[in-house]
């Protein structure tokens, strides 16, 4: 059975190597946002609409993913606009390090079999 590390997460069944492998490419698939316009967006969103009723674990990886790159990017849209004042350049630096490392993060812990939850990140889609 997979650990619990949040009260309000879907409850897994038996492990699946294949809901597993399909939770972690949600998370993975933000990547695509350095090859593609809103790839970060459109890669989470694919997966969960593809394999998130076939499986509990992506349903709960998809949203928090997709949530997250939701928030990323209305982050990043602030901080554009905080380019005029002078601290925005600053802020997207720091948005594109914390959104990559935490991308990497949330893989890890997915496949490990936790229920990762992103910080900052607006719940969107609940």
């Amino acid at each position: 059975m997979h650990p619990d590390t949040s009260n309000d997460a879907p409850t897994y069944g038996p492990p699946d190597p294949a809901g597993d492998n399909w939770a972690m490419a949600a998370h993975l698939s933000a990547l695509c946002g350095y090859f593609l316009p809103f790839g970060h967006v459109l890669g989470p969103l694919a997966v969960w609409l593809f394999k998130g009723r076939q499986f509990l674990q992506v349903d709960h990886h998809g949203k928090e993913a997709l949530n997250f790159q939701l928030s990323i990017t209305l982050y990043l849209l602030i901080s554009m606009i905080l380019i005029v004042v002078g601290i925005g350049v600053l802020l997207v630096i720091a948005l594109s390090l914390f959104d990559l490392v935490m991308i990497l993060v949330a893989t890890i812990k997915t496949r490990s079999g936790e229920k990762f939850r992103y910080p900052i990140s607006i719940r969107f889609i609940k």
